[in-house]
């Protein structure tokens, strides 16, 4: 037996119970609707994000300086490329890549999220700025929450504006952990 098949397969099966705990249920009835806002650019809504601050989770354990960029296909689905510094501002880059689907009928505000096959999560955009500075992503579950801003610093004031929709739409506020963008500040 090849030694690295074992190593293989644990790391597979950690990855798989990993996505599976960030599926959505499968009894989407449970959860009260949330809605997203009515349509997104795609092409304005491409480039990069910077987190100002989400609801921690496992793989993103660790992460400081975290941004998600995006960048349409050919094929009409969506690039994702997540980074982020481990373990500290100065620590190693560690990148993620998958694609992102468009869910059809959604005014491109919902999409499938993969980075792993065969498993996708939801990423649901709930708010946008007009200028499209600023995006809020959810679910319907509430497990998962990201603020983004196309710059690594955002003003308090709307800071607090977007904390009081997002409680509006029943996430709990009080898990948000800002994100250190420090390495990238001047």
């Amino acid at each position: 037996m090849n030694p690295t098949l074992p190593r293989l397969l644990l790391i597979l099966a950690a990855a798989s119970a990993a996505l599976a705990a960030a599926a959505p249920s499968a009894v989407d009835e449970d959860f009260p609707p949330l809605s997203t806002v009515p349509y997104v650019d795609l092409a304005r809504y491409m480039g990069v994000w910077y987190e100002i601050a989400a609801f921690p989770q496992r793989f993103q354990k660790g992460c400081y300086c975290s941004t998600a960029e995006y960048e349409m296909t050919d094929k009409g689905d969506v690039r994702v490329v997540n980074s982020c510094r481990k373990d500290g501002p100065e620590g190693k880059v560690k990148v993620a890549k998958g694609k992102a689907f468009v869910v059809e009928g959604s005014g491109n505000a919902k999409l499938r999220v993969q980075f792993f096959w065969p498993f996708r999560g939801d990423y649901w955009i709930i708010d946008l700025a007009e200028d499209y500075s600023y995006a809020v992503v959810g679910e319907r579950s509430r497990k998962y929450l990201w603020i983004l801003a196309r710059t690594p610093v955002m003003d308090e004031v709307l800071y607090q504006e977007i904390l009081a929709r997002v409680k509006d739409k029943g996430f709990d506020i009080g898990r948000l952990k800002r994100t250190d963008q420090s390495c990238r500040r001047p």
